[in-house]
């Protein structure tokens, strides 16, 4: 590649919990540049969580939510590669990075779709979901999973 790698922007934690990956979550959360709006959904949707949940799983709203985004986090997807005129699914592995952000763009993705009256409600079904191994971001995974599974005899055209 010609070009030098961007440099990574520093993000600062967000107030309540201080975590980076809290204010990467709300940044993608955000719908025109509102990002106090985006917050108090995210805080919302995790009040909701742990009216819940909290008491029955012993655990904080926010490491539900951390467990939630890990259980529909893929390791592999399949990549199109074009070898000899056929277009075959190569199943790769991902990269940290892209396994965090794919994770955290389904579960607001499929919080849009869902059906509810906030935006915090339908978050915290999501979530509450995920954590479980069910809803449509979990499927999601699974059937990424399925995929890469199916089509591991291409594994050999990895680029």
């Amino acid at each position: 590649m010609r070009k030098t790698k961007p440099k990574k922007r520093v993000l600062l934690p967000d107030p309540k919990f201080n975590d980076v990956l809290v204010t990467r979550f709300v940044n993608d959360l955000m719908v025109d540049g509102k990002k106090t709006v985006a917050f108090k959904i995210f805080y919302d949707a995790l009040d909701i969580v742990e009216e819940k949940m909290g008491k029955k799983e012993e655990k904080s709203a926010l490491e539900i939510w951390k467990q939630a985004l890990e259980n529909i986090t893929p390791q592999v997807e399949v990549k199109s590669r074009r070898v000899g005129g056929a277009t075959f699914q190569v199943p790769t592995e991902i990269n940290p990075m892209r396994k965090r952000a794919i994770s955290v763009k389904n579960m607001i993705l499929y919080s849009r779709k869902r059906s509810g009256h906030s935006m915090a409600e339908k978050l915290s079904a999501e979530i509450m979901a995920a954590y479980k191994e069910e809803g449509a971001a979990f499927k999601k995974k699974e059937d990424t999973h399925r995929m890469a599974e199916a089509n591991r005899a291409f594994a050999h055209f990895r680029f």
